[in-house]
Protein backbone atom coordinates (compact mmCIF):
# COMPACT_ATOMS: atom_id res chain seq x y z
CA UNK A 1 0.00 0.00 0.00
CA UNK A 2 1.90 3.05 -1.14
CA UNK A 3 0.87 6.08 1.93
CA UNK A 4 0.55 8.54 -0.95
CA UNK A 5 -2.82 8.81 -2.46
CA UNK A 6 -3.85 8.00 -5.91
CA UNK A 7 -4.33 11.31 -8.33
CA UNK A 8 -7.95 9.31 -8.89
CA UNK A 9 -8.20 9.52 -4.96
CA UNK A 10 -7.37 13.08 -4.96
CA UNK A 11 -10.05 13.77 -7.28
CA UNK A 12 -12.96 11.95 -5.64
CA UNK A 13 -11.59 13.98 -2.64
CA UNK A 14 -11.66 17.05 -4.40
CA UNK A 15 -15.06 16.51 -5.91
CA UNK A 16 -16.82 15.17 -2.89
CA UNK A 17 -15.56 18.38 -0.88
CA UNK A 18 -16.83 20.66 -3.02
CA UNK A 19 -20.31 18.54 -2.92
CA UNK A 20 -19.99 18.94 0.86
CA UNK A 21 -18.97 22.66 0.99
CA UNK A 22 -22.29 23.30 -1.66
CA UNK A 23 -24.56 21.70 1.48
CA UNK A 24 -22.28 22.17 4.02
CA UNK A 25 -23.43 21.98 8.17
CA UNK A 26 -27.37 23.40 7.53
CA UNK A 27 -27.71 20.19 5.40
CA UNK A 28 -30.56 18.20 3.91
CA UNK A 29 -30.33 14.61 4.31
CA UNK A 30 -32.63 13.72 1.68
CA UNK A 31 -31.29 16.25 -1.10
CA UNK A 32 -27.64 15.64 -0.13
CA UNK A 33 -28.38 11.96 -0.08
CA UNK A 34 -29.93 12.11 -3.52
CA UNK A 35 -27.21 13.91 -5.16
CA UNK A 36 -24.40 11.92 -3.96
CA UNK A 37 -26.39 9.05 -4.83
CA UNK A 38 -26.67 10.55 -8.66
CA UNK A 39 -23.00 11.60 -8.82
CA UNK A 40 -22.13 7.76 -8.22
CA UNK A 41 -20.48 8.47 -4.41
CA UNK A 42 -23.07 6.77 -2.27
CA UNK A 43 -22.25 3.29 -4.10
CA UNK A 44 -18.79 4.38 -5.11
CA UNK A 45 -17.72 0.35 -3.13
CA UNK A 46 -20.15 -1.67 -5.39
CA UNK A 47 -19.83 -3.93 -7.51
CA UNK A 48 -19.72 -2.16 -11.49
CA UNK A 49 -22.42 -4.85 -12.73
CA UNK A 50 -24.69 -3.92 -10.28
CA UNK A 51 -24.45 -0.07 -10.91
CA UNK A 52 -22.23 0.76 -8.69
CA UNK A 53 -18.49 2.21 -9.12
CA UNK A 54 -16.53 -0.63 -8.74
CA UNK A 55 -13.93 0.53 -6.10
CA UNK A 56 -13.77 -0.41 -2.51
CA UNK A 57 -13.31 0.70 0.92
CA UNK A 58 -10.84 2.94 -0.06
CA UNK A 59 -13.11 4.81 -2.04
CA UNK A 60 -16.12 4.94 0.01
CA UNK A 61 -14.39 5.69 3.00
CA UNK A 62 -12.71 9.38 1.56
CA UNK A 63 -16.78 10.33 0.37
CA UNK A 64 -17.89 10.32 4.15
CA UNK A 65 -14.74 11.74 5.31
CA UNK A 66 -14.87 14.55 3.02
CA UNK A 67 -18.47 15.16 3.76
CA UNK A 68 -18.11 14.73 7.19
CA UNK A 69 -15.02 17.36 7.11
CA UNK A 70 -17.69 19.35 5.21
CA UNK A 71 -20.00 19.44 7.82
CA UNK A 72 -22.69 17.64 6.71
CA UNK A 73 -21.42 13.77 6.86
CA UNK A 74 -24.15 10.89 6.08
CA UNK A 75 -24.38 8.71 8.54
CA UNK A 76 -26.57 5.96 6.85
CA UNK A 77 -23.71 5.61 4.52
CA UNK A 78 -21.79 3.35 7.45
CA UNK A 79 -24.46 1.02 7.00
CA UNK A 80 -26.63 1.04 3.58
CA UNK A 81 -23.34 0.97 1.30
CA UNK A 82 -20.95 -0.10 3.44
CA UNK A 83 -22.09 -2.85 5.80
CA UNK A 84 -25.45 -3.70 3.85
CA UNK A 85 -24.11 -3.28 0.32
CA UNK A 86 -21.22 -5.40 0.83
CA UNK A 87 -22.69 -8.38 2.45
CA UNK A 88 -25.22 -8.42 -0.18
CA UNK A 89 -22.40 -8.08 -2.90
CA UNK A 90 -20.00 -10.72 -1.46
CA UNK A 91 -22.56 -13.20 -0.18
CA UNK A 92 -26.03 -12.62 -1.14
CA UNK A 93 -27.63 -14.90 -4.44
CA UNK A 94 -27.78 -13.43 -7.70
CA UNK A 95 -31.77 -12.23 -7.23
CA UNK A 96 -30.81 -10.32 -3.93
CA UNK A 97 -27.93 -8.92 -5.67
CA UNK A 98 -29.83 -7.68 -8.54
CA UNK A 99 -32.81 -6.68 -5.89
CA UNK A 100 -30.73 -4.32 -3.89
CA UNK A 101 -27.24 -3.00 -5.18
CA UNK A 102 -28.53 -1.02 -7.99
CA UNK A 103 -31.12 0.87 -5.65
CA UNK A 104 -28.25 0.92 -2.53
CA UNK A 105 -25.43 2.52 -5.45
CA UNK A 106 -27.62 5.21 -6.55
CA UNK A 107 -29.13 5.94 -3.22
CA UNK A 108 -32.91 5.02 -4.70
CA UNK A 109 -32.91 2.21 -1.40
CA UNK A 110 -31.42 2.32 1.73
CA UNK A 111 -31.18 -0.38 4.27
CA UNK A 112 -30.18 -0.11 7.88
CA UNK A 113 -28.36 -2.87 10.35
CA UNK A 114 -29.66 -4.54 13.38
CA UNK A 115 -27.46 -6.55 15.78
CA UNK A 116 -27.29 -4.79 19.12
CA UNK A 117 -29.47 -6.38 21.63
CA UNK A 118 -30.25 -5.22 24.94
CA UNK A 119 -28.74 -7.48 26.55
CA UNK A 120 -26.01 -8.98 24.43
CA UNK A 121 -24.10 -5.48 24.23
CA UNK A 122 -20.81 -6.02 22.51
CA UNK A 123 -20.98 -9.86 23.07
CA UNK A 124 -22.39 -10.97 19.72
CA UNK A 125 -22.53 -14.24 20.79
CA UNK A 126 -25.40 -13.63 23.54
CA UNK A 127 -27.83 -12.56 20.37
CA UNK A 128 -31.00 -14.08 21.26
CA UNK A 129 -32.83 -13.03 18.13
CA UNK A 130 -33.68 -16.64 16.59
CA UNK A 131 -34.55 -17.59 13.39
CA UNK A 132 -36.71 -20.92 13.14
CA UNK A 133 -37.80 -22.43 9.18
CA UNK A 134 -41.52 -22.35 8.76
CA UNK A 135 -43.07 -25.63 8.47
CA UNK A 136 -43.91 -26.32 4.88
CA UNK A 137 -47.65 -26.49 5.21
CA UNK A 138 -47.27 -23.18 7.07
CA UNK A 139 -45.57 -22.02 3.64
CA UNK A 140 -42.35 -22.51 4.43
CA UNK A 141 -39.38 -19.61 5.01
CA UNK A 142 -38.41 -18.14 8.24
CA UNK A 143 -39.67 -16.81 11.44
CA UNK A 144 -37.86 -14.46 13.12
CA UNK A 145 -38.40 -13.70 17.35
CA UNK A 146 -36.34 -10.74 19.24
CA UNK A 147 -35.52 -7.64 20.34
CA UNK A 148 -32.84 -4.70 18.60
CA UNK A 149 -31.64 -1.50 20.00
CA UNK A 150 -29.71 1.72 18.82
CA UNK A 151 -30.84 0.70 14.97
CA UNK A 152 -30.31 3.94 13.25
CA UNK A 153 -32.65 5.33 10.69
CA UNK A 154 -34.86 2.27 10.58
CA UNK A 155 -38.17 4.73 9.65
CA UNK A 156 -36.37 6.15 6.40
CA UNK A 157 -34.72 2.78 4.92
CA UNK A 158 -36.82 0.13 3.06
CA UNK A 159 -35.44 -2.78 4.86
CA UNK A 160 -33.38 -3.73 7.93
CA UNK A 161 -30.36 -6.74 7.57
CA UNK A 162 -30.98 -8.31 10.67
CA UNK A 163 -28.76 -10.78 12.65
CA UNK A 164 -30.56 -13.62 14.02
CA UNK A 165 -29.70 -16.89 15.52
CA UNK A 166 -30.34 -20.37 13.46
CA UNK A 167 -30.37 -23.96 15.16
CA UNK A 168 -27.68 -25.76 13.24
CA UNK A 169 -29.51 -29.23 12.51
CA UNK A 170 -25.95 -31.30 13.17
CA UNK A 171 -25.30 -30.24 16.46
CA UNK A 172 -28.11 -28.20 17.75
CA UNK A 173 -26.27 -25.02 18.70
CA UNK A 174 -26.93 -22.26 17.56
CA UNK A 175 -25.00 -19.61 15.00
CA UNK A 176 -25.17 -15.89 13.31
CA UNK A 177 -27.28 -15.97 9.88
CA UNK A 178 -28.30 -12.99 8.14
CA UNK A 179 -31.87 -11.87 6.69
CA UNK A 180 -33.69 -8.95 4.94
CA UNK A 181 -36.31 -7.17 7.20
CA UNK A 182 -38.50 -5.44 4.79
CA UNK A 183 -39.74 -2.24 6.83
CA UNK A 184 -43.30 -2.74 6.64
CA UNK A 185 -43.16 -6.74 7.45
CA UNK A 186 -46.39 -7.81 9.84
CA UNK A 187 -45.09 -8.04 13.28
CA UNK A 188 -41.74 -5.84 12.76
CA UNK A 189 -42.48 -2.97 15.05
CA UNK A 190 -40.52 -0.03 16.08
CA UNK A 191 -40.08 2.34 18.73
CA UNK A 192 -37.55 6.00 18.70
CA UNK A 193 -35.42 5.83 21.59
CA UNK A 194 -35.32 9.20 23.35
CA UNK A 195 -32.00 10.35 22.77
CA UNK A 196 -30.35 13.83 23.65
CA UNK A 197 -27.93 13.36 21.01
CA UNK A 198 -29.29 15.28 17.85
CA UNK A 199 -29.04 13.66 14.93
CA UNK A 200 -30.35 13.62 11.31
CA UNK A 201 -30.75 9.62 11.50
CA UNK A 202 -32.94 8.90 14.72
CA UNK A 203 -32.53 5.45 16.60
CA UNK A 204 -34.89 2.74 17.30
CA UNK A 205 -35.38 -0.31 19.05
CA UNK A 206 -36.98 -3.20 17.42
CA UNK A 207 -39.43 -5.91 18.12
CA UNK A 208 -40.04 -8.68 15.67
CA UNK A 209 -43.06 -10.89 16.97
CA UNK A 210 -43.33 -14.10 14.73
CA UNK A 211 -42.11 -12.11 11.80
CA UNK A 212 -42.78 -14.29 8.83
CA UNK A 213 -40.12 -13.73 5.75
CA UNK A 214 -39.54 -15.81 2.62
CA UNK A 215 -36.89 -18.67 2.57
CA UNK A 216 -35.15 -15.97 0.01
CA UNK A 217 -34.74 -13.10 2.84
CA UNK A 218 -32.15 -15.51 4.31
CA UNK A 219 -28.32 -14.23 2.64
CA UNK A 220 -26.15 -15.90 1.76
CA UNK A 221 -25.18 -19.61 3.20
CA UNK A 222 -27.16 -20.46 6.35
CA UNK A 223 -23.65 -22.69 7.58
CA UNK A 224 -21.64 -19.47 6.79
CA UNK A 225 -22.93 -17.13 8.92
CA UNK A 226 -20.34 -15.93 11.44
CA UNK A 227 -17.86 -15.12 8.07
CA UNK A 228 -21.02 -13.08 6.79
CA UNK A 229 -21.27 -11.12 9.78
CA UNK A 230 -17.64 -10.05 10.22
CA UNK A 231 -17.83 -9.61 6.47
CA UNK A 232 -19.58 -6.17 7.19
CA UNK A 233 -18.17 -5.20 10.44
CA UNK A 234 -14.81 -4.78 9.07
CA UNK A 235 -16.29 -1.97 6.92
CA UNK A 236 -18.54 -0.62 9.43
CA UNK A 237 -15.46 -0.01 11.61
CA UNK A 238 -13.47 1.65 8.99
CA UNK A 239 -16.18 3.72 7.86
CA UNK A 240 -16.94 4.47 11.36
CA UNK A 241 -13.02 5.82 11.85
CA UNK A 242 -13.81 8.08 7.95
CA UNK A 243 -17.20 9.41 10.21
CA UNK A 244 -14.64 10.40 13.45
CA UNK A 245 -11.85 12.38 11.30
CA UNK A 246 -14.67 14.13 8.95
CA UNK A 247 -15.80 15.16 12.58
CA UNK A 248 -12.55 16.30 13.76
CA UNK A 249 -11.07 17.84 10.79
CA UNK A 250 -13.94 19.83 10.61
CA UNK A 251 -14.00 21.38 14.15
CA UNK A 252 -10.32 21.41 13.77
CA UNK A 253 -10.37 24.11 10.44
CA UNK A 254 -13.07 26.15 12.41
CA UNK A 255 -10.50 26.35 15.27
CA UNK A 256 -7.62 27.07 13.14
CA UNK A 257 -9.52 29.98 11.21
CA UNK A 258 -10.56 31.07 14.33
CA UNK A 259 -6.88 31.00 15.68
CA UNK A 260 -5.86 33.05 13.17
CA UNK A 261 -8.74 35.93 13.12
CA UNK A 262 -9.15 36.39 16.79
CA UNK A 263 -6.76 39.20 17.91
CA UNK A 264 -6.09 39.77 21.57
CA UNK A 265 -2.92 42.28 22.43
CA UNK A 266 -2.44 43.61 18.72
CA UNK A 267 -1.61 39.46 17.04
CA UNK A 268 -3.89 36.63 16.32
CA UNK A 269 -4.19 33.91 19.21
CA UNK A 270 -2.82 31.32 17.47
CA UNK A 271 0.59 32.82 17.59
CA UNK A 272 0.92 31.84 21.39
CA UNK A 273 1.77 28.30 21.55
CA UNK A 274 -0.68 27.70 24.36
CA UNK A 275 -2.68 27.63 21.59
CA UNK A 276 -1.16 26.42 18.60
CA UNK A 277 -0.03 23.55 19.97
CA UNK A 278 -2.48 22.05 21.09
CA UNK A 279 -4.07 22.18 17.72
CA UNK A 280 -1.17 20.79 16.12
CA UNK A 281 -1.43 18.05 18.39
CA UNK A 282 -4.76 16.88 17.26
CA UNK A 283 -3.63 17.45 13.55
CA UNK A 284 -1.05 14.87 14.12
CA UNK A 285 -3.03 12.37 16.23
CA UNK A 286 -5.87 13.03 12.99
CA UNK A 287 -3.34 12.64 10.35
CA UNK A 288 -1.81 9.27 11.93
CA UNK A 289 -5.34 8.01 12.35
CA UNK A 290 -6.12 8.32 8.72
CA UNK A 291 -3.14 6.69 7.74
CA UNK A 292 -4.20 3.45 9.51
CA UNK A 293 -8.05 3.89 8.08
CA UNK A 294 -6.74 3.53 4.53
CA UNK A 295 -4.26 0.81 5.60
CA UNK A 296 -7.41 -0.93 6.61
CA UNK A 297 -9.22 0.02 3.90
CA UNK A 298 -6.84 -1.52 1.40
CA UNK A 299 -6.11 -4.62 3.60
CA UNK A 300 -10.44 -5.28 2.72
CA UNK A 301 -10.52 -4.13 -0.53
CA UNK A 302 -7.40 -6.87 -0.89
CA UNK A 303 -9.31 -9.77 0.56
CA UNK A 304 -7.28 -10.06 3.17
CA UNK A 305 -9.76 -10.34 6.39
CA UNK A 306 -7.72 -11.27 8.81
CA UNK A 307 -5.17 -8.09 8.53
CA UNK A 308 -8.14 -5.80 8.07
CA UNK A 309 -9.69 -6.57 11.13
CA UNK A 310 -6.88 -5.76 13.36
CA UNK A 311 -5.98 -2.49 10.78
CA UNK A 312 -9.82 -1.48 11.17
CA UNK A 313 -10.38 -2.21 15.20
CA UNK A 314 -6.95 0.28 15.64
CA UNK A 315 -8.26 2.96 13.36
CA UNK A 316 -11.77 3.09 14.70
CA UNK A 317 -10.08 3.07 17.86
CA UNK A 318 -7.51 5.76 16.84
CA UNK A 319 -9.50 7.78 14.53
CA UNK A 320 -12.14 8.17 17.86
CA UNK A 321 -9.62 9.68 19.97
CA UNK A 322 -8.59 11.68 17.89
CA UNK A 323 -11.91 13.08 16.93
CA UNK A 324 -12.59 13.71 20.64
CA UNK A 325 -9.47 15.59 21.02
CA UNK A 326 -9.98 17.49 17.96
CA UNK A 327 -13.73 18.72 19.17
CA UNK A 328 -12.73 19.58 22.30
CA UNK A 329 -9.71 21.80 21.73
CA UNK A 330 -11.19 23.59 19.06
CA UNK A 331 -14.41 24.69 21.76
CA UNK A 332 -11.85 24.80 23.93
CA UNK A 333 -9.90 27.75 21.30
CA UNK A 334 -12.85 29.22 20.97
CA UNK A 335 -14.01 30.05 24.34
CA UNK A 336 -17.49 30.91 24.72
CA UNK A 337 -17.66 31.38 21.30
CA UNK A 338 -17.72 27.26 21.23
CA UNK A 339 -20.73 27.04 22.61
CA UNK A 340 -22.59 29.35 20.58
CA UNK A 341 -24.72 28.31 17.28
CA UNK A 342 -22.66 30.66 15.20
CA UNK A 343 -19.81 28.26 15.01
CA UNK A 344 -21.64 25.32 15.08
CA UNK A 345 -18.95 23.19 17.87
CA UNK A 346 -20.99 22.75 20.57
CA UNK A 347 -22.96 19.78 19.57
CA UNK A 348 -20.08 17.72 18.19
CA UNK A 349 -18.89 17.45 21.62
CA UNK A 350 -21.99 14.51 22.15
CA UNK A 351 -21.55 13.66 18.44
CA UNK A 352 -17.56 13.53 18.48
CA UNK A 353 -18.10 10.58 21.46
CA UNK A 354 -19.99 8.38 19.35
CA UNK A 355 -16.83 7.01 17.80
CA UNK A 356 -15.91 6.10 20.91
CA UNK A 357 -18.58 3.93 22.15
CA UNK A 358 -20.13 2.58 18.83
CA UNK A 359 -20.20 0.42 16.73
CA UNK A 360 -17.93 -1.30 19.65
CA UNK A 361 -16.10 0.72 22.76
CA UNK A 362 -12.76 1.77 23.32
CA UNK A 363 -12.43 -1.52 25.99
CA UNK A 364 -13.56 -3.82 23.58
CA UNK A 365 -10.96 -3.04 21.19
CA UNK A 366 -7.97 -3.00 23.93
CA UNK A 367 -9.08 -6.36 24.33
CA UNK A 368 -9.27 -7.56 20.80
CA UNK A 369 -5.84 -6.34 20.25
CA UNK A 370 -4.25 -7.67 23.63
CA UNK A 371 -5.75 -10.89 22.32
CA UNK A 372 -5.31 -11.19 18.82
CA UNK A 373 -2.15 -9.12 17.98
CA UNK A 374 -0.51 -9.57 21.47
CA UNK A 375 -1.58 -13.00 22.35
CA UNK A 376 -2.16 -12.36 26.10
CA UNK A 377 -4.52 -14.38 27.48
CA UNK A 378 -8.44 -13.34 27.98
CA UNK A 379 -10.19 -11.83 30.84
CA UNK A 380 -13.50 -13.11 30.08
Amino acid sequence: MSIVETQEHRDLRAAVAALGRRHGRAFDRETLWSEAGKLGYLGVNLPEEYGGGGGGLAELSIVLEELGAAGCPLLLMVVSPAICGTVIARFGTEEQKRAWLPGLADGSRTMAFGITEPDAGSNSHRITTTARKAADEDGGGWILNGRKVFVSGVDITDATLIVGRTEDARTGSLKPCLFIVPRDAQGFHRSQIDMELQAVEKQFELVLDDVRLPADALVGDEDAGLLQLFAGLNPERVMTAAFALGMGRYALDKAVDYAKTRQVWQQPIGAHQAIAHPLAQAHIEIELARLMMRKAAHLYDAGDDTGAGEAANIAKYAAGEACVHAVDQAVHTLGGNGLTREYGLASLIAASRVARIAPVSREMILNYVSHQSLGLPKSY
